[in-house]
């Protein structure tokens, strides 16, 4: 069995999601991290790879389908009836029309871009967009002072991959309010243009947003 200590702890789904936010998570992470650890004679990687099998937008599992799951008793599948229960009354409507991005403007639609224009630590977020350049995820890559170690174009095009993106927007707040980049985003930008190329996956943008505006490292001709 492949147990929670058996993973690097940065890719350990409460600690990757206290790193990148919720929406880094795969479906099984989320169970990981809701349900907490496994049962002597099964991992909670399994179970929640199981459980996983089991989520689909308009039909979730119920107490029976879940509690036939090996390693799933009263408690776990209480806990996770609880919460679809939460998600069904308080959760986005599966109707709701995907984002389009046409122009740098249309960034500040996406809640996890607004929320951070405010934020007193810098944050840096990858949008992952389909061929119509309409929203597939956002994700924040990481928190803190940006350098090349923190964002490396493996980190930033990883989900990219994985989404089967057309193109991606990285965003990244300044909490000082200056909308200038600096030389280092100039350099961070250059570098992760440079591995979209090769990869197939272009970066459109690189937006710098602040509480006082948007900047677009496009439109400055760094992209």
């Amino acid at each position: 069995m492949r147990r929670m200590r058996d993973i690097e702890i940065h890719d350990r789904p409460r600690e990757k999601m206290v790193l990148k936010g919720a929406v880094s998570l795969e479906d099984h992470e989320l169970v990981s991290a809701i349900l907490g650890k496994g049962t002597p004679n099964r991992d909670i990687i399994s179970i929640s790879k199981e459980v996983a099998e089991l989520l689909k937008k308009d039909e979730l599992p119920g107490y029976e389908e879940l509690i036939s799951i090996e390693g799933i008793g009263q408690s776990k599948a209480c806990i996770l009836l609880a919460c679809f229960e939460i998600a069904r009354r308080y959760g986005r409507s599966s109707e709701v029309p995907p984002i389009r991005i046409t122009q740098p403007e249309d960034i500040l639609e996406l809640p996890e871009v607004a929320q951070i224009r405010y934020k007193k630590q810098e944050h840096f977020l990858v949008i992952t967009l389909s061929g119509a350049s309409e929203v597939i995820k956002p994700r924040t890559i990481t928190m803190g002072l940006l350098n090349h170690s923190l964002v490396h174009p493996r980190e930033v095009y990883c989900d990219a991959i994985s989404d089967r993106a057309a193109s991606i927007i990285c965003i990244h707040n300044h909490p000082s309010g200056n909308l200038e980049p600096s030389s280092q985003d100039i350099q961070i930008t250059t570098q992760l243009r440079q591995a979209g190329t090769i990869l197939g996956i272009p970066l459109l943008d690189h937006i710098i947003i602040s509480k006082t505006g948007i900047t677009s490292l496009k439109e400055r001709g760094y992209v």
